[in-house]
C-alpha cells in the first residue's frame, strides 16, 4: 500500500513540476515557444493536468488560466496524497515507512 501512496504522490509532483516548467519555459522563450522542442516535452508532460483542469472547472474559466488551475489542483492532491501517507505511516508505524 506504501509503494501505491508513494507512487500516487510521485505522479503528482512530475505533473505539478511539468506545469511550472512549461510556465517558466513559455515565460524566457516567448512567442517562439510553440518551436521549442523543451516547451514541447513539458507540454506533453502537462497535457493530462490541463485537460483535467478545463473538465473540473466551470466554462467561465479562460484557457490562460488553465495552468494556475492544473497547479492548484495538484497542490490540493499533493496534500490529499501526504496526509493520506501520513495516516497509513502512523497505521503501520513510523519505522516501516523510512
Amino acid at each position: 500500500m506504501l509503494t501505491l501512496i508513494l507512487a500516487l504522490k510521485a505522479v503528482v509532483e512530475v505533473a505539478a513540476l511539468a506545469v511550472l516548467g512549461r510556465w517558466l519555459l513559455g515565460l524566457l522563450v516567448g512567442a517562439r515557444r510553440d518551436n521549442n522542442l523543451a516547451y514541447q516535452v513539458l507540454n506533453a508532460a502537462a497535457l493530462p493536468a490541463l485537460r483535467l483542469a478545463r473538465w473540473l472547472s466551470p466554462r467561465i474559466v479562460i484557457e490562460r488560466h488553465l495552468p494556475l488551475v492544473a497547479l492548484l489542483l495538484l497542490g490540493f492532491a499533493w496534500m490529499a496524497v501526504t496526509g493520506w501517507k501520513i495516516a497509513h505511516c502512523r497505521a503501520i508505524g513510523v519505522a516501516a515507512c523510512l
